[in-house]
């Protein structure tokens, strides 16, 4: 494991090892690209890439019509040509294949290809055609309306970079450069194991007095939105040997465990001890952030564990500032575009504790509003929480109109 020597200032008391940014540095030290895999475009969605795409033609291919119209000789019109004999029609998967002669046109579609001898097109709405007879009886317009071949790039220049998130827009150019193959960095592979003796599969509760498991699922959806392959989740009893078995199973297929709940100092709260048997190298543990204090990452081998409270708004919290950085690196983006902060007003008066604090919230036209009751355990107001505001510790209150930093939650 590549070590992070973290300066002295940055040690905080309070029981907490790291401040945030300190622990944010030893996630982004550790976590490298998985490595590469060459996989169809089909495939590609949502992936980033190891090397660039290059346009494999000249994009467009030839000279293309840009408007639907008639496509005419340039030098006919400088002429004084006014009047056509149209000879055919243009597709764009069904070209004319003769030649424009003089005083000659071609009825010709958005996206043909130019036919021979032609360089200008004819909007149908300046003309009038009539028993295979062209007239022009409006002014010449400006513009031939034709795309030249290579006016949108040449053959052989990147038109994706390496590192390029494969968005909607990015398969677009792909597809254009003719591209049927992308070497992407590998998606990270993620499995959650959820902690507790109380949980139970949500619709199961009633019955038998147990707590819902509400965090499996969400943690593999949040896995999935930044770039995991979600591999699936289990529960575990509190029991260290039954932890250490489970640990070891998901960790066969899977780059990333989850660990939610087992991270605090209860007396069932052994998560990093049962993993120890396994190999289990801390990274960090304790980071003075609230809530979350007790977030933890480490590595067995060549996998990751990150350790989430167990209280439903805190591992959710928690994941968005740990687990999302940790994927979008491994993933070959590095750990920045999860975190981008934005500097944004409050709307109602907020005040500041002894920790720094991430509280949920959420964005208005006119700001962002700290949600009332913020709780570790709360689950309900994650709903309409959509940012997390962050709040530097000792800071006293701020007033409303104080810009401050906020991720999109």
């Amino acid at each position: 494991m590549k070590h992070v020597r973290v300066a002295a200032e940055e040690r905080v008391p309070c029981g907490a090892s790291l401040r945030f940014d300190a622990a944010q540095a030893i996630l982004a030290a550790i976590a490298r690209p998985l490595g590469t895999e060459s996989v169809p475009l089909g495939k590609a969605g949502r992936r980033v890439l190891a090397e660039p795409v290059c346009a494999a033609m000249d994009i467009p291919a030839r000279d293309l019509a840009a408007m639907d119209g008639f496509a005419v000789r340039e030098a006919d019109l400088a002429a004084g040509q006014r009047r056509f004999v149209v000879r055919g029609a243009a597709y764009p998967g069904a070209p004319f294949h003769g030649t424009v002669g003089p005083g000659e046109a071609v009825r010709i579609m958005t996206g043909a290809p130019m036919p021979a001898g032609a360089d200008r097109v004819l909007m149908r709405e300046l003309v009038a055609a009539a028993d295979g007879v062209l007239t022009l009886d409006a002014p010449v317009p400006a513009k031939p309306h034709v795309r030249l071949r290579g006016s949108d790039t040449a053959v052989g220049t990147v038109v994706l970079p390496a590192g390029r998130l494969l968005d909607p827009r990015a398969l677009v150019v792909a597809a254009a450069a003719d591209t049927a193959m992308l070497t992407v960095w590998r998606a990270p592979r993620v499995r959650v194991i959820a902690t507790g003796d109380e949980l139970v599969p949500a619709g199961e509760a009633r019955a038998n007095g147990g707590v819902p498991d509400s965090l499996s699922e969400s943690v593999l959806l949040m896995a999935r939105q930044w770039g995991a392959k979600p591999l699936g989740a289990v529960r575990v009893r509190d029991d260290a040997a039954l932890l250490t078995t489970a640990t070891e199973a998901a960790l066969e297929d899977a780059d990333v465990l989850v660990l939610c709940g087992g991270a605090s100092r209860g007396d069932r709260d052994f998560a990093k001890a049962a993993l120890v048997p396994l190999g289990l190298e801390l990274a960090f543990a304790d980071v003075a952030i609230k809530p979350g204090k007790p977030v933890w990452l480490g590595r067995i081998g060549a996998k990751l564990v990150l350790g989430l409270p167990g209280n439903p708004t805190a591992a959710m919290t928690v994941a968005r500032l740990f687990l999302a950085p940790l994927l979008t690196a491994l993933g070959g983006r590095g750990a920045a575009p999860a975190l981008r902060w934005e500097r944004v007003p409050l709307v109602e008066d907020v005040s500041a504790g002894d920790r720094e604090a991430f509280l949920c919230a959420e964005r208005l036209e006119e700001g962002v509003r700290v949600l009332a009751r913020q709780s570790a355990s709360a689950q309900c107001m994650l709903a309409q929480a959509d940012a997390l505001v962050r709040l530097p510790a000792g800071t006293g209150t701020l007033s409303a109109g104080t810009p401050v930093e906020t991720l999109r939650f």
